[in-house]
């Protein structure tokens, strides 16, 4: 994966938990991920495509996720709540917005988050597109980003300017 795909997200998540959240966000060491497991509990998960596809995955356990959450929106909402899903799914939706519009000269969209709760869940990305995980620390507790996005590449052999996902 491109390096230059990286910097936007890191940037993103250290603007957004600064203003949003008032805590500052602790980038650790990347990874290549081996597996599809979700590295916690609580997963808000946004699609890319245009220039630029694939996937971004915020990940927290249920008690960071609870925190930041509570944090976010100024209230104790619980886990089983929907405005509890809605609140990390417009995090992962305000940090990948963020890094989208780092992209220069890319056409890129993103899509609506989902967010998956629940111990033991995996995430399918591409088998051709790495994904790197920046595991970030928080006085509120651990969290991780999962990148694995790549350029789109024209069609082969079509001659169109057509996209393949």
């Amino acid at each position: 994966m491109d390096p230059q795909y990286i910097t936007p997200f890191i940037k993103s998540i250290q603007n957004v938990f600064t203003t949003m959240l008032r805590m500052p966000v602790t980038i650790n060491a990347p990874t290549i991920k081996k597996d599809k497991s979700a590295t916690y509990d609580v997963s808000g998960i946004i699609g890319m495509s245009g220039d630029v596809v694939g996937s971004v995955v915020l990940s927290f356990s249920k008690d960071t996720a609870q925190k930041l959450v509570n944090a976010f929106c100024g209230m104790d909402l619980p886990s089983d709540s929907p405005d509890f899903a809605d609140a990390v799914g417009e995090l992962v939706n305000m940090i990948s917005g963020s890094a989208k519009g780092m992209f220069d000269d890319k056409n890129v969209s993103i899509s609506c988050p989902s967010v998956v709760i629940g111990p033991g869940h995996h995430i399918n990305t591409r088998s051709d597109t790495p994904c790197i995980c920046i595991p970030c620390s928080t006085e509120q507790g651990e969290l991780s980003i999962e990148i694995a996005i790549r350029e789109a590449v024209a069609a082969e052999g079509t001659g169109s300017s057509q996209r393949a996902a």
